[in-house]
């Protein structure tokens, strides 16, 4: 939107230049020559503002769209980031734990409070 608003622009400034370089009332355009009557030229100024105006309107409305994509991208950036954060800190507190219940868990050679989560090769 923003890049066909600029060329809108762009298109009606080539207009108006074209209308404001000429000297006289006949206008070369691709080789074709033009000789607007006082209505035709009012049209052919409304329609260059027509142009001009939808430029700008889809210029603003693509930056508008934009900045809300860069603000909803920003702020699931930020979710993601805490989310991250919080699944590190909770990380780090059963790491603790595990190493607080290995370090004050019962003596080497009593085995009854384990709990094995996967098949065993022990046998009892």
């Amino acid at each position: 939107m923003i890049v066909l608003g600029v060329l809108l622009i762009l298109l009606a400034g080539a207009g108006i230049a074209l209308v404001l370089t000429e000297e006289s009332a006949r206008y070369i355009l691709f080789g074709y020559t033009f000789e607007p009557n006082h209505v035709e030229m009012f049209l052919s100024g409304a329609a260059a503002s027509a142009v001009l105006l939808l430029g700008v309107w889809l210029l603003g409305s693509g930056s508008r769209r934009t900045a809300r994509q860069r603000r909803r991208l920003r702020s699931a950036r930020a979710e993601a980031s805490d989310r991250v954060a919080r699944l590190e800190d909770e990380k780090r507190d059963l790491e603790r734990k595990l190493e607080r219940e290995h370090t004050n868990g019962p003596a080497h050679g009593d085995h009854s409070g384990d709990r094995l989560v996967a098949g065993s090769d022990e046998r009892r």
